[in-house]
């Protein structure tokens, strides 16, 4: 499966009475965005704004990030199963914004929406403070249940970000990049003298508005399955839970899946990457059993040396993790494991909620109980009304003089940017 990435580089988004794309300007035309919007019936009224790097902005409630994405050549289209037909995708030739988001906003579903600050300490920890971002702020229709808002926000974003990426199909990238992975026979015998390796996705599954969708199915009814990591890149997976906001991965994590990248920089020169397995997190000890034992079961059959399994979410799903460790060591595979922490403010609890022997291959993302203190800044994108519910926040979290003493765990994507090395690190 081979896939040519083009990238168009987005130097600036700007309001004007015409969408349109142009060396490397982006126009939006608020009326044409808001025809895109409200064809979804549960939105009641959609607006939008502008957030740049270094601006003194604040943007609040966040539930998810689109980079947009289109299919120029090839099969299927991006964002299958919900925007395009099921075709399966990951070849051909794909076109990007680079540069800039569709961050989608509104009311709070949850607990568990985020925060972005695009200057500031808090613009430290979020890799969208580097991003123009094009806000969305979606408000429901009196009467709408929790779960059809969520969805209903999730597939404006969705739409707006295929929209504005329509523009790009007749233009010449600024730069392209070619990802392949090789069948498996061929891969099996290609780079005989490096160690053969996968990445092990686990996939936020646990329960109502804790979903992640696969070419359009909820991946609490997946069992683990191998995609070639292309499949990623042309929007396979999408976001749609609401996870602590650090925890979860946006769709522009998964579009941007950063292991995959780093895994494609070492194929050929350190380790020879011949799948992406993906796998649930489960609330019921049967089915974290189930999944564990199939993902274990895919990395024998592929006749592994190594994975490396990232995490997303905490404490229940930190049994997966130790459940996958524990079985695919168990076949003689190494493992390198990727999470963050919950130690506490103080940094002296258990990180992990489980924890095993096997487990001796770490890479941290940080303690999400940290506690920064976000100053008040100019401009604020949304509503401060929910601050002191969402996760990592406390009833005296917003203070008299504007800021906000927050734990890291409200940072969108505050521990998203976590990369890979090298097997060798272990």
């Amino acid at each position: 499966m081979k896939l040519e990435l083009g990238k168009i580089f987005i130097k600036d988004i700007r309001f004007a009475e015409k969408t349109a794309l142009q060396d490397g300007v982006l126009s939006v035309s608020k009326d044409d965005l808001r025809e895109v919007a409200l064809s979804e019936e549960k939105i009641k009224t959609v607006s939008f704004d502008i957030a740049k790097p270094g601006e003194s902005v604040r943007i609040t409630p966040v539930k998810d990030v689109i980079e947009p994405r289109v299919k120029v050549e090839g099969r299927g289209g991006v964002f299958p199963g919900v925007i395009s037909g099921v075709d399966t995708v990951g070849s051909g030739k794909t076109y990007c914004l680079k540069g800039m988001a569709v961050v989608t906003a509104g009311p709070i579903v949850g607990f568990q929406e985020g925060v972005i600050d695009m200057s500031g300490p808090g613009a430290d920890y979020t890799p969208f403070s580097k991003t123009l971002n094009l806000v969305v702020l979606c408000e429901p229709k009196e009467g709408t249940e929790a779960h059809d808002y969520e969805r209903a926000v999730r597939m404006v974003g969705l739409k707006i970000a295929t929209h504005l990426a329509e523009l790009s199909k007749e233009l010449s990238p600024d730069e392209s990049q070619t990802y392949e992975t090789l069948d498996l026979l061929e891969g099996m015998k290609a780079y005989p003298d490096l160690p053969r390796v996968a990445y092990v996705q686990m996939l936020q599954s646990q329960g109502l508005l804790h979903d992640t969708y696969v070419y359009g199915v909820d991946a609490k009814k997946i069992l683990p399955t191998i995609l070639y990591p292309t499949e990623d890149m042309d929007g396979a997976i999408l976001s749609g839970n609401c996870v602590s906001a650090c925890d979860k991965n946006p769709t522009y994590v998964h579009e941007n899946n950063p292991v995959i990248e780093e895994l494609f920089k070492q194929h050929g020169k350190t380790i020879n990457f011949v799948a992406h397995v993906i796998t649930n997190e489960n609330v019921y000890l049967a089915d974290k059993e189930r999944s564990s034992n199939q993902t274990a079961k895919l990395c024998k059959m592929l006749h592994l040396d190594g994975v490396v399994v990232s995490e997303e979410g905490f404490g229940n799903p930190d049994t997966d993790l130790i459940m996958n460790c524990k079985k695919i060591e168990a076949e003689g595979i190494k493992t390198v494991l990727i999470t963050d922490e919950y130690a506490g403010r103080d940094g002296k609890s258990q990180s992990l909620a489980d924890a095993d022997k096997a487990a001796d291959a770490l890479v941290t993302a940080g303690n999400a109980n940290q506690v920064v203190v976000l100053p008040k800044l100019d401009k604020l994108i949304g509503t401060l009304d929910y601050i002191t519910k969402i996760a990592g926040a406390n009833a005296d979290t917003l203070r008299e003089d504007g800021s906000l003493e927050v734990e890291l765990q409200v940072i969108t994507g505050a521990t998203s940017e976590v990369g890979f090395n090298k097997l060798s690190a272990r």
